[in-house]
């Protein structure tokens, strides 16, 4: 498929580049850094625009540039890079007394979440998940995304954040009990 016209490849983008703003600070959390690995994303998409084959939208290879991107960043300054804990710290998490009895089991049933794969395709359930990331505590919110969207092993973000296994399987954890409340109460209970 032939690639857009320059002009309107670059309006494309620019319309683009706040979605990868939010997406890079939420993952480097400085501003600066941020920018540069947007910068850098948008200056390579403009470099090679033949190498977009529109296989996917456009958004999607952008958000797979800016991935190796972040990741590059994250490397190169491992050690400028500091997690706020705030109350974090804490081991108490309200969510799980309320999603959990004593002995492990659910409290209640899940509700039927319906056909997920059919709800992936919706671009409205995106809109939801997305939002409800943005929820999460800023901490939970970058090792969530860490782990599932760009898709770092475990060990990796460990030794990149200086964290403990523990710590981070219990983040983890609580981001997805918080992730899947957020999508029961504005996605699947709205249905």
């Amino acid at each position: 498929m032939p690639s857009p016209p320059p002009a309107e490849f670059e309006q494309q983008l620019v319309a683009l580049r706040s979605y990868l703003m939010r997406f890079a600070r939420l993952q480097l959390r400085n501003d600066a850094w941020a920018e540069d690995a947007v910068s850098e994303t948008l200056l390579a998409a403009l470099a090679k625009p033949q190498a977009f084959e529109a296989r996917s939208q456009l958004k999607t290879w952008l958000v797979g540039i800016l991935k190796h991107k972040i990741i590059d960043s994250m490397r190169q300054r491992q050690r400028e890079v500091t997690l706020d804990s705030g109350s974090d710290g804490d081991n108490t998490d309200p969510l799980e007394h309320m999603a959990f009895k004593a002995d492990g089991h659910f409290a209640e049933q899940p509700a039927d979440w319906g056909n997920p794969e059919q709800d992936l395709n919706s671009r409205q359930f995106f809109a939801i998940l997305e939002a409800c990331t943005d929820k999460l505590p800023a901490v939970q919110g970058r090792l969530f995304l860490m782990r599932e969207w760009l898709e770092l092993s475990s060990e990796d973000i460990c030794k990149e954040l200086g964290l403990t296994p523990t710590n981070l399987y219990v983040q983890l954890h609580r981001a997805r009990l918080r992730l899947r409340e957020c999508l029961e109460l504005n996605w699947f209970a709205a249905r």
